[in-house]
């Protein structure tokens, strides 16, 4: 982004939330902290016990690993500025986060799609589960997943690495795409077309992978004799799609907020919950009804006591 007096520009200011400015570090630095702390706890129980080395703990790990990513991206340079009330972030590093923050947010989204199409699998083709979703296609659909989304988060860097930009107040608490692309003194026609456009295909690529899959699903369930067959079948799904609907909600949410309101504070506001408060509930809603998940984080809890218990019995024997 190149200033139209052909200055260059070394930073940006952040102005930020303006609602109970006293109470955001507290409220944050908690969210930050039970965000990485249950997805972290998501991925130790996934690695920690064999019975869940399957196909959709592995996506899941790989999801609560993106939530992380996703929620740091933003939260500690807020919680930094506070800190130190300053509102600056520099050129490089509003560039680097909202790369980033591009690269983990639709990281999300392809991902629950690929956890979709898992799910399909597995109930739709039971018998060939584990030959259809076998390591290396899992490591494959992940790894598309990362340069698919480096590449679309690329793209839109260099988009808005071309523009001028004569304000450099940015009324939100993150560098968001859609906010230094309105800042812009340049033409930004280009810079909107690519953006709605992919918006538009990130969008509906992946949710349409998740209507179809589930349409399949649905099929499949209503096709089983036994209702007690049908409540196992359907209640693999329930966190998964209650996960998805969270994420469309409120990514819905922020996108009305800001084309209905045109206002930068609401569209802040409703971003809030897209990228503070669904990374924290994703853990949750994927452990509370779960129990596979609940055993292995209470034999993570038990082992420091069982090696503690062995020590002090080898210590105790003559």
């Amino acid at each position: 982004m190149e200033p139209g007096n052909n200055t260059h520009i070394s930073k940006f200011l952040l102005l930020g939330l303006s609602e109970e400015p006293k109470l955001q570090p507290l409220i944050f630095s908690l969210f930050l902290l039970i965000t990485v702390f249950g997805n972290l706890l998501t991925i130790l129980a996934v690695s920690s016990d064999s019975h869940l080395h399957t196909p959709m703990y592995f996506f899941l790990s790989n999801l609560s690993f993106v939530d992380i990513c996703f929620t740091s991206t933003t939260i500690p340079k807020m919680l930094w500025n506070i800190q130190t009330q300053s509102k600056i972030i520099t050129y490089e590093g509003c560039i680097t986060q909202m790369y980033f923050y591009l690269l983990f947010g639709d990281l999300d989204d392809v991902l629950l799609s690929v956890m979709a199409y898992d799910r399909f699998v597995s109930i739709c083709h039971p018998l060939h589960y584990m030959s259809i979703m076998n390591p290396g296609l899992c490591g494959l659909l992940v790894l598309i997943s990362w340069i698919m989304m480096a590449m679309y988060s690329l793209l839109h860097t260099l988009m808005v690495s071309r523009l001028s930009c004569p304000d450099l107040e940015i009324p939100h608490f993150f560098c968001e795409l859609n906010q230094l692309v309105q800042l812009a003194s340049s033409d930004t026609f280009l810079n909107n077309l690519v953006m709605y456009f992919a918006a538009l295909l990130m969008s509906i690529g992946p949710f349409a992978g998740i209507l179809y899959s589930y349409l399949k699903i649905f099929a499949c369930i209503h096709g089983i004799s036994s209702d007690q067959g049908r409540y196992k079948a359907f209640s693999t799904c329930v966190s998964h799609l209650s996960v998805v609907f969270l994420f469309y909600s409120t990514g819905l949410g922020v996108y009305i907020s800001s084309a209905a309101t045109h206002s930068s504070h609401s569209s802040a506001i409703a971003s809030v919950m897209y990228t503070v408060v669904l990374p924290l509930l994703n853990p949750f809603i994927y452990s509370l009804r779960n129990k596979d998940i609940k055993n292995a984080l209470k034999s993570l809890y038990l082992i420091p006591g069982i090696k503690w218990t062995i020590i002090l019995g080898v210590m105790k024997s003559p």
